[in-house]
């Protein structure tokens, strides 16, 4: 019993471009998404009251938004390189 508070990122692509990868980044208390960044997006967006004003509290720091933004290339395009040249070395 009791409730859970994590944090979810990942990385959804079709290729291996920069362009066409998004990293998402979400929030969850209680299975409840309250609040996420999108880099397609380029800010955060909130789904609950609680949500939206940390969105509006993080969107208004350039920094906290620069390291969002930049995740997008260090984690997603430099994983997703690495699976690549994985999957065709065993193909």
């Amino acid at each position: 019993d009791g409730f859970q508070n994590y944090q979810v990122t990942r990385c959804v692509f079709n290729s291996t471009e920069l362009k066409d990868i998004e990293y998402i980044e979400s929030y969850v208390y209680d299975k409840l998404e309250w609040a996420r960044f999108s880099s397609s997006v380029g800010k955060f967006v909130g789904y609950t009251e609680f949500g939206v004003k940390n969105a509006e509290r993080w969107n208004s720091d350039p920094s906290v938004l620069a390291r969002r933004k930049n995740e997008k290339e260090r984690v997603c395009k430099h994983n997703i390189d690495i699976d690549y040249q994985a999957a065709l070395t065993k193909s």
